[in-house]
């Protein structure tokens, strides 16, 4: 979902720092709370397992550009359902940097857009989490449908930021209107192959009884966090 370069530039590119801003602030407000529960060595150990992982996803995986941006596995609700919110936010981060830096250098001046649109979008889906999956629920049994609508949150979420950022940067000419479109209609591949890929990570954990009780995987992923 790199926001391609030039879309959004001059004095537009501003606004980019204030939503990226806002979600430092929140990925540092869940941080908090993880260590206040977990401690920080757990905190650290689950965003290095992350950062590795968005690495992967974004460098390793197919990706493709279609239209304003591009299409690729991003597993956000996989890495939240396994690690938890903070160490999902500071892998989607630091992962995304990491490849900018590394990789593509072109993607740096795009890199608080990148940011806003994928970590905005995880912290609604942390709040869909609590709302329709019950606190009596290990995340290892979670259904289809369950894990559908956290795919839904998070990558209509995706979606949404970026139509924005194309809108904003380019106007809501014919031309821009059709990369949109075309980036939307291919990324609905994304939203429902993911939930898949969720059940059968989860399934994979549910038998590796060695994570129960592992302070460097999130605490709901087990019943009673066992």
């Amino acid at each position: 979902m790199h926001i391609e370069p030039e879309i959004v530039t001059g004095a537009k590119i501003l606004l980019s720092y204030a939503t990226a801003t806002v979600s430092f602030g929140l990925v540092a407000k869940a941080a908090i709370n993880t260590i206040k529960e977990s401690g920080a060595i757990s905190l650290m150990g689950r965003s290095m397992m992350a950062i590795l992982a968005v690495f992967i996803f974004f460098q390793v995986l197919p990706h493709h550009p279609v239209g304003v941006s591009e299409v690729h596995l991003i597993l956000g609700s996989t890495l939240f359902l396994l690690l938890g919110p903070a160490a999902a936010s500071i892998g989607l981060l630091g992962g995304l940097l990491a490849q900018g830096l590394l990789f593509a250098p072109i993607d740096l001046p795009q890199y608080g857009m990148n940011v806003t649109t994928l970590l905005l979008p995880l912290f609604a889906m942390s709040i869909i989490t609590r709302k329709t999956i019950s606190a009596n629920t290990a995340y290892v049994d979670i259904s289809y449908s369950q894990a559908l609508k956290l795919s839904l949150t998070y990558q209509g979420g995706i979606i949404a930021w970026v139509a924005f950022w194309a809108f904003y940067g380019q106007g809501m000419g014919t031309e821009n209107l059709a990369s949109v479109a075309a980036f939307s209609v291919a990324y609905l591949s994304v939203i429902l192959l993911e939930p898949l890929v969720d059940l059968a990570i989860l399934g994979i954990a549910k038998t590796l009884h060695g994570l129960k009780g592992s302070r460097f995987v999130e605490a709901r992923l087990f019943p009673n966090g066992q």
